[in-house]
C-alpha cells in the first residue's frame, strides 16, 4: 500500500473518531494489519476498551450483515456470543480476504499425480 497523504489523513481522522482498524481497512481498501501498523508508525492510539467494543459491534454475526465485498469466513463457533464472520475486504472473485484464502486454498498434493 502506497499511504497518500489523503489516505493518512483518512487514517489519522477515523483513527481520532475512534473507528475500529476494521471499519478503517474498509474504508481505504486495504488490510486490517496494514491500517494497524501504519496507525503504530504514526504514533496513533485510542482507547483499547472503546476500540475493541466499536469492532465488535461492527462484526457481522450473520451471514445477512455480509455485504458482497465482506470476508465470509467464520469466526468461532455458531450459536455463541463471540460468533462472527471476518468482515474485511474480500479478494476480488473469492469469498474471502487474502489472509483467509490462504488458509481456504492450498495446491493440489502429489498424491493424485500417483
Amino acid at each position: 500500500m502506497d499511504w497518500t497523504d489523503d489516505a493518512c489523513d483518512i487514517l489519522r481522522k477515523m483513527w481520532s473518531d475512534g473507528c475500529s482498524a476494521r471499519e478503517v481497512a474498509g474504508r481505504l481498501g486495504v488490510t486490517r494489519n496494514a491500517v494497524i501498523g501504519k496507525a503504530n508508525r504514526m504514533g496513533l492510539s485510542h482507547n483499547s476498551n472503546a476500540m475493541r467494543e466499536a469492532e465488535r459491534a461492527a462484526r457481522p454475526s450473520s451471514p445477512l450483515q455480509l455485504t458482497e465485498r465482506m470476508c465470509r469466513w467464520p469466526i468461532g463457533h455458531p450459536g455463541e456470543p463471540d460468533f462472527h464472520f471476518c468482515g474485511v475486504q474480500r479478494e476480488p472473485g473469492r469469498p474471502y480476504c487474502d489472509e483467509h484464502c490462504a488458509l481456504a486454498y492450498r495446491g493440489r498434493s502429489n498424491v493424485e499425480a500417483a
